[in-house]
């Protein structure tokens, strides 16, 4: 997977860092040097970018105020010599803040950040437009494969992973927390049940002292979330 980013900064040795360090990156391409805000305003116009490196200090306009001007908001790594705009930044949704001079394990950190954000969006976009044809597309080592929703009995929470169970007793293993996977899984056909557990409601039997058996599994259910398990279950 490429990715595309620009850089915004008036300091022509930001610029160059930045470059340099991504010729250690292949699959991210840098599109332009912007020097000020009106610079990567004009470019992003007519341009799409996956993300954007962004000075905070620049001449005629503060690199957060340019942030907080657009409507859509690009993901951005701020790079910047001074500490004090940290929680401002992050109120504005950068995903990583980096000080000057930046040290390149620090920057890999940062585009490894990014990365794994762009998949888990990736990931987002093909599960919700799977989701309207009542399957999701799963990666397995080599293969790809077309799940049919019917066939998912619940979905388990590891890490930043999730893994999806089938009634055949099959397991398969996906990027993705499983907030995100919530999203896209129809609660017509399925309930959060714990913070680590969705559960398909077709499968969906008594609960047995705050518990569920699902195949052999035994699955808790959440003291928050037992209120809706209940009235799916139509029990008081």
């Amino acid at each position: 997977m490429n990715y595309t980013c620009i850089t915004v900064d008036d300091e022509p040795l930001a610029h160059e860092v930045i470059e340099k360090y991504l010729e250690h990156h292949k699959h991210v391409t840098l599109l332009s040097r912007c020097y000020n805000a009106h610079e990567a305003r004009v470019f992003l116009m007519t341009h799409a970018v996956d993300f954007i490196f962004l000075d905070i200090q620049m001449p005629e306009m503060n690199g957060l105020d340019f942030l907080g001007t657009l409507k859509e908001k690009p993901l951005t790594v701020v790079t910047t010599a001074y500490r004090n705009y940290a929680i401002e930044g992050f109120e504005l949704g950068v995903i990583d803040y980096l000080l000057k001079p930046v040290k390149y394990v620090r920057f890999k950190s940062a585009i490894d950040r990014v990365v794994e954000f762009l998949n888990l969006k990736k990931i987002e976009s093909e599960l919700i437009e799977n989701n309207e044809k009542k399957n999701i597309t799963i990666k397995t080592g080599t293969k790809t494969i077309a799940l049919p929703l019917r066939d998912v009995t619940f979905i388990q929470a590891l890490k930043d992973y999730s893994i999806i169970h089938t009634i055949d007793d099959k397991k398969h293993v996906i990027k993705g927390y499983l907030k995100l996977i919530e999203k896209v899984f129809n609660q017509e056909y399925f309930i959060r049940v714990h913070k680590s557990f969705i559960v398909a409601k077709a499968h969906l039997n008594n609960i047995n002292k705050n518990k569920i058996d699902i195949k052999g599994y035994t699955i808790p259910v959440g003291r928050v979330f037992k209120g809706d398990v209940m009235k799916t279950l139509n029990q008081p």
